[in-house]
């Protein structure tokens, strides 16, 4: 397994031939603070083509993935809304079932493994899908005063999901403290092939911030 560092890179196709499915997985410890609060982390997607420019954007509303979304079938042709009240709001797209689909949203990091988990059928992603975007970010970070700095063991990695191999892992506390949200990193073709590339950028901001930063609606 690789041990991913800020602006690494992993060759898929070399560190896993033939590896279709993937699993990413999030990880996190409960960690009982002055806050008073659980640590509600969260891993979403964001499936991305690029502009002029070269920059990722959001494909669709419904090209986000996240704790909350509702995937149904692409061969019903019918409107589904996202469930639940607070953001991102009711009333937005729900997520067509285009090869990604969310495990689902835990909300204190307890119990054993990984916490939340994003899984990737790359036999089913449009040719359109140039790029994988992965955030991780503290619901209501702000609210509760929580950062990275106070999470314990908090981790992505990404494994084949049929074989359940371990390919790359990426320690997040390794490289953030005060900071809110993650992007952790980029799966993008090249040459034919999936890389995914360590992106480690952190910020203080929501994850309604990083869906107006890739061109979604709030």
């Amino acid at each position: 397994m690789i041990n991913l560092s800020k602006g690494g890179r992993v060759n898929l196709s070399k560190e896993a031939p033939g590896t279709q499915k993937f699993r990413i997985g999030l990880g996190w410890d409960a960690n009982a603070t002055d806050t008073g609060t659980d640590f509600d982390l969260d891993v979403s997607v964001f499936l991305c083509k690029y502009d002029a420019q070269t920059n990722p954007k959001l494909i669709s509303d419904q090209h986000f993935v996240f704790y909350n979304s509702e995937v149904r079938t692409m061969d019903r042709n019918e409107t589904f809304i996202q469930p639940g009240d607070d953001f991102p709001k009711r009333g937005m797209p729900a997520s067509k079932c285009m090869g990604v689909v969310h495990s689902g949203d835990n909300r204190t990091g307890s119990g054993g493994g990984d916490d939340e988990v994003i899984f990737i059928d790359m036999t089913k992603l449009a040719a359109d899908v140039e790029e994988i975007s992965v955030v991780v970010t503290i619901d209501q970070a702000e609210a509760r005063r929580q950062n990275f700095g106070q999470v314990r063991n908090s981790y992505i990695q990404i494994a084949d999901e049929v074989s359940g191999t371990m390919i790359a892992k990426y320690a997040l506390e390794e490289d953030f403290s005060m900071e809110t949200s993650v992007q952790v990193g980029s799966f993008y073709r090249r040459d034919g092939h999936f890389m995914f590339k360590a992106v480690g950028a952190g910020y203080n901001r929501g994850l309604g911030d990083f869906v107006r930063a890739y061109g979604g609606a709030v």
